[in-house]
């Protein structure tokens, strides 16, 4: 039974209270910056065991009448064919891809806007594509000085020239595909017209972490730091709120070097500053839904074990001398007594990798037993795991064959022999399917498709760099994952599939 350390349901409920007290005491409008994935927030689901990754969107699916959805997307990214390291897919597909996402869930997007707008060859493409669709685009330009020139960016040849985003509900959330893609200062720019035409609105930020009202240093505040570790993002106590109000609140770098420039904007759009503190802008109710913090520390700990290794795999991918982001992660591995101990997996696949003399991997299921995969002359080791795990969850025999070697040969003669495959052994997708084939006959390869429910919060590790679709297949199982950082091999090209 997979132990619950946060209440999501309480989560829901007093997020959207809070929002919609932040729509009443801007008089009726607010743009709502959501920084963080929307939807799919993995992170937030390991670290917080009992959030639901799709909570933001229930949460907004609750305030469906009050909400529209503005995307943004930074027209140099679309330039550059910016990807999304976790989907693979350029910043201009993901905004297609979000549409879609928020109108299949029955929320209200109102346009798209490309900001930093320059007439790029590409974001005309793209501006042309979105106008074809039926989607409403605004341009908003580069402004010369920002942020820091904040009187050049509050007039008419700064956010002035941006043009103004027509919106008709309450709550205006803003989100993107990405960071860097102008969310806060398409905020602004709207408040800017906003003031100019006699409508009053505010604005306010949704971030989930760090998370305010925890200390600095524990362990879930800890693990945003790894997962940021790449952009160097540092929590910090927040002086402004400090000073305004004699209490400690945890926020991050960012934000707090901002909040000068962010507060002087509002000053000269509105003549005063409606926060004291970038904490203040923030709208996160998380702290409050901690049900049991003990197994919210040993998941966060877990994760940045996880980044760690990520961290390791992507030095070795690139071929980098840059450690920079293993150092960050060792300091933080360091500060919460982290080692590879703590995951139980770790030492099981390297011994089993060890005294099988080839790629092995291991798993820590959610009721806390280990099961172990070795690789074999038809299946890999991601493959060799996931039945080895079925069986312990549904008690099977281990000396049972789940799939006939009848049926498993004649698939890896197909890889081989037709499609030109070099490697015979089987992934991840093609064993579950031949499972689901044999369920059709044998009941022992019935009851052990019921299990793959819950395989959900186990944590494998492998003693190599797997395949991108095994890792891809275990992640859609709801299983983390983590590699040592080294190809199966010496070959200079190693496949994705």
């Amino acid at each position: 039974m997979k132990k619950v350390g946060f209440d999501n349901e309480k989560y829901l409920k007093t997020q959207s209270e809070q929002i919609r007290k932040r729509i009443a005491e801007f008089g009726g409008k607010l743009y709502l910056e959501f920084g963080g994935k929307l939807f799919d927030d993995y992170h937030a689901a390991r670290v917080l065991p009992g959030f639901e990754p799709d909570s933001k969107m229930r949460m907004l699916q609750q305030l469906k009448d009050e909400v529209e959805i503005v995307i943004t997307i930074n027209s140099a990214d679309i330039e550059s064919n910016k990807m999304r390291g976790d989907l693979g897919i350029p910043y201009d597909e993901d905004v297609l891809r979000l549409i879609d996402t928020f109108r299949e869930l029955g929320l209200f997007v109102g346009s798209v806007v490309l900001t930093r707008y320059n007439s790029q060859p590409a974001a005309n493409t793209f501006l042309k594509q979105l106008t074809a669709l039926g989607i409403r685009c605004y341009c908003h330009y580069p402004i010369e000085g920002y942020p820091s020139d904040v009187a050049h960016i509050v007039s008419e040849d700064g956010f002035g020239k941006n043009e103004y985003i027509e919106t008709s509900r309450s709550l205006i959330v803003v989100t993107a595909p990405g960071p860097g893609s102008g969310k806060m200062a398409t905020c602004l720019s709207q408040l800017y017209h906003d003031y100019k035409r006699g409508v009053t609105a505010g604005y306010a930020k949704f971030e989930t972490f760090p998370i305010w009202n925890i200390p600095l240093k524990h362990p879930v505040n800890l693990a945003y730091e790894a997962a940021t570790a790449d952009l160097n993002d540092v929590n910090m106590i927040d002086p402004f709120h400090l000073e305004a109000y004699g209490k400690t609140a945890v926020n991050y770098n960012r934000d707090v070097e901002i909040f000068p420039v962010l507060s002087a904007t509002f000053k000269k759009i509105q003549g005063e500053c409606p926060y004291k503190s970038p904490t203040d802008m923030g709208v996160n109710m998380a702290g409050n839904c901690i049900i049991d913090d003990d197994v919210c520390c040993e998941a966060s700990k877990m994760e940045i074990l996880r980044r760690y290794y990520a961290a390791g795999v992507k030095r070795y991918k690139n071929q980098s001398d840059d450690d920079g982001e293993i150092r960050k992660l060792e300091l933080l591995m360091n500060q919460s007594g982290i080692t590879s101990d703590i995951c139980p997996a770790v030492s099981a696949s390297l011994l089993k990798a060890e005294t099988t003399g080839a790629p092995a991997a291991a798993m820590v299921l959610p009721d806390g037993r280990v099961v172990t995969g070795k690789t074999s002359t038809t299946l890999g080791a991601a493959a060799a795991l996931i039945l080895n795990a079925l069986k312990a969850l549904g008690d099977i025999d281990d000396d049972l064959h789940l799939i006939s070697a009848d049926i498993l040969e004649p698939i890896c003669e197909l890889k081989t022999q037709y499609l030109k495959h070099k490697n015979p052994r089987l992934h991840i997708e093609e064993v579950l399917l031949a499972l689901t084939v044999s369920a059709l006959t044998d009941p022992i390869a019935d009851l052990a498709t019921k299990q793959l429910s819950k395989l959900a919060g186990s944590d494998a590790h492998f003693s190599v760099i797997i395949s991108a679709e095994d890792e891809k297949n275990l992640r859609r199982l709801g299983i983390n994952v983590s590699c040592e950082p080294k190809y199966e091999n010496k070959q200079l090209y190693h496949r994705n599939g």
